[in-house]
């Protein structure tokens, strides 16, 4: 299913989110990624993300907020759910804590297992900048719901 039968389908269920915007994307930069992340968000294991701040600055996109709805989708752009984020706050990397890495619900849910994932996702996209990650880089967290599925 694509991402505007999903909406579609959701809307005629809660009419009141009709006129709300969406964005429809998939976690990380390659196939397994982005098919085992929304995995665990349709599963409710994933309830969070971290993304870099300098991207949306880069790329002149707007900053998740509140109440936005995300259309999660796998590597092939199947809408796999809707989730409704709650939560959106900006910290250096080195300050997330224990607690987001566990919401993000990827392997041990460890902050440890967190940090060396994330520094080598970050490492890899900011060289596509020709820029180098350090752990004062400022961070994006944002938490979610699945609201359809």
């Amino acid at each position: 299913m694509k991402a505007e039968e999903m909406w579609m389908k959701y809307i005629n269920k809660y009419p009141n989110n009709k006129n709300k915007p969406y964005e429809a994307w998939y976690f990380g930069n390659n196939e397994k990624l982005a098919n085992e992340l929304a995995e665990l968000v349709v599963d409710g294991k994933k309830t969070a993300t971290t993304s870099g701040l300098c991207f949306y600055e880069l790329d002149n996109e707007e900053l998740p907020k509140e109440g936005g709805f995300n259309i999660i989708l796998d590597w092939d752009n199947n809408a796999k759910c809707i989730t409704k984020t709650t939560k959106v706050y900006i910290v250096p990397f080195n300050k997330v804590t224990k607690e987001h890495a566990f919401k993000e619900g990827e392997g041990d849910k460890t902050l440890s297992y967190w940090r060396e994932v994330h520094i080598e996702v970050f490492k890899q996209e900011l060289r596509e900048y020709e820029k180098e990650f350090n752990e004062n880089m400022i961070v994006v967290c944002e938490e979610f719901e699945v609201v359809w599925k």
